[in-house]
């Protein structure tokens, strides 16, 4: 599995260049890479993101860094995780959409460590 790894910042620092791969300090769930976002990409292309700080805004995901993830598109992100027919399937997709679910819940910025 090439995986890719996403969690919830807490507090998010909009002056912080979030460079450091640190999957363990955000309790991060990992996916698939491959599977996943391969099959996502064309939809993951809608989001507004970020990539490494506040002051680089993007869209999509940074598939070999980091990204950051802010509470207005994980709406979004949450369909597509869910409408994955897989979901069922992979327990790592549901914890994902448990972790969408809480950001969502609580207004959080989510961290994306691409491959």
């Amino acid at each position: 599995m090439i995986k890719t790894e996403f969690g919830i910042i807490d507090q998010i620092d909009p002056e912080k260049n979030y460079v450091c791969y640190e999957p363990e300090k955000y309790n991060c769930v990992a996916i698939d890479d491959d599977i996943y976002i391969d099959d996502w990409w064309e939809r993951l292309t809608h989001l507004k993101t970020y990539f490494h700080s506040l002051a680089r805004p993007a869209n999509a995901l940074a598939r070999w860094g980091i990204t950051l993830i802010p509470p207005e598109s994980l709406p979004e992100f949450l369909k597509i995780v869910q409408n994955d027919t897989r979901i069922n399937k992979d327990k790592n997709l549901r914890d994902l959409a448990e972790i969408v679910k809480r950001a969502i819940k609580e207004q959080k910025y989510l961290i994306h460590f691409g491959v």
